[in-house]
């Protein structure tokens, strides 16, 4: 299942996402994500409006202070309505996560994880269906998400049995709240995604030592 992911740091300040995405603009940054850091996901405001919201990755249990590690990094399609974990975040709290890539990891019979990425070849974003949480109150309020799953498409199935439930962008209202639907309607729009071509994938090149990633950003919200 997904371990990482990159979000270009020009649409944390999109909000409508209305028009087709450009993939670069002069000077944009690819931001990477990994467990407990944080990403912008889109999502309804109080007033109906999509605004972009910093999230952070992964779902920890009540009490658990600042963990290094989140319990939960993803929901499975199948379930996401019927466990005490994430079956009311799923009625009331849905967002979206646009990835400009994601990363699948496929496991190597030396027991390493040899890691691929996963790239459109348009350059449009990838729409990660993501349940949301808040963590504590008033000033420490912090929100947190969790990738919702379903099982691999014909790409990703070599590698592994699971990937992002991917959503195509007419699904978008329904599964934001923006369309009035039954959580059975919303749950139907959970399927595999055939990307049918329009994706590439790759391994992950190795990182240097200029460029490997920092610990994570617990440490922000302390």
């Amino acid at each position: 299942m997904c371990g990482k992911f990159t979000q270009m740091a020009s649409w944390r300040d999109v909000h409508a996402f209305s028009q087709p995405l450009v993939l670069k603009v002069a000077g944009d940054a690819v931001e990477t994500a990994t467990p407990m850091r944080t990403a912008h996901v889109l999502r309804l405001d109080e007033a109906g409006e999509r605004v972009m919201v910093p999230m952070r990755w992964g779902f920890s249990r009540p009490g658990a202070g600042a963990p290094v590690r989140p319990d939960h990094m993803h929901a499975r399609a199948e379930t996401v309505d019927q466990l005490p974990t994430f079956r009311k975040c799923f009625a009331w709290h849905r967002g979206i996560l646009l990835v400009h890539t994601f990363n699948e990891g496929e496991e190597l019979a030396s027991g390493k994880t040899r890691q691929w990425v996963i790239t459109p070849k348009d350059g449009e974003p990838i729409a990660i269906a993501v349940i949301c949480a808040a963590v504590g109150q008033g000033d420490t309020e912090l929100w947190t998400f969790v990738q919702v799953t379903t099982p691999a498409n014909q790409l990703i199935a070599p590698l592994t049995d699971r990937m992002p439930a991917i959503l195509p962008r007419e699904a978008w209202p329904l599964w934001l709240g923006e369309t009035e639907a039954t959580l059975a309607e919303i749950k139907a729009t959970l399927t595999t995604y055939e990307d049918e071509g329009r994706w590439e994938i790759a391994p992950q090149a190795r990182p240097s030592a200029k460029t490997r990633p920092g610990p994570p950003q617990s440490d922000l919200f302390s």
